[in-house]
């Protein structure tokens, strides 16, 4: 793992954790024009718990084997109109979330989003890198 200026090199491609929602070497593009981080879920089902809105939800964690799903629950942070990648304006749930990644351990805002089109299903934004990273997009997997 290379450093600079007390900052983690991270290529395009790198892996995360997400213990929260007990996800393992989760396969994530870094994107410099994204401000907030997404995660490709399905079925998302808003429930309410203790006075407070929730929802349940399906994660693929493994991009190999697209049959494993999962279900994990998560409180409602927010909830956003985002500009989508086709420039098109979606409802989002927001969820504040652990990542770990090069060591480190620190809570990020995700949006839920149907990412099925896209090739990985989560997207890592300036919002989550923000004081920890710099990006070189020609290299890949520098942390792992």
């Amino acid at each position: 793992m290379q450093k600079y200026q007390d900052k983690f090199i991270v290529g395009a491609l790198e892996l995360c954790d997400l213990p929260d929602l007990t996800i393992s070497d989760l396969n994530i593009r870094v994107d410099t024009g994204a401000a907030t981080s997404s995660l490709h879920v399905d079925n998302i089902e808003e429930f309410e718990r203790n006075g407070d809105t929730w929802v349940s939800f399906d994660i693929h964690p493994d991009i190999h084997n697209v049959s494993e799903i999962v279900r994990r629950e998560a409180k409602v942070a927010d909830i956003r109109k985002v500009k989508s990648s086709t420039a098109t304006r979606e409802k989002r749930y927001v969820i504040h979330t652990k990542i770990a990644m090069a060591g480190m351990r620190w809570v990020i805002q995700l949006t839920l989003t149907d990412r099925s089109e896209m090739t990985y299903l989560m997207l890592l934004g300036r919002q989550a890198m923000q004081g920890k990273f710099l990006v070189d997009p020609q290299q890949e997997y520098l942390l792992s």
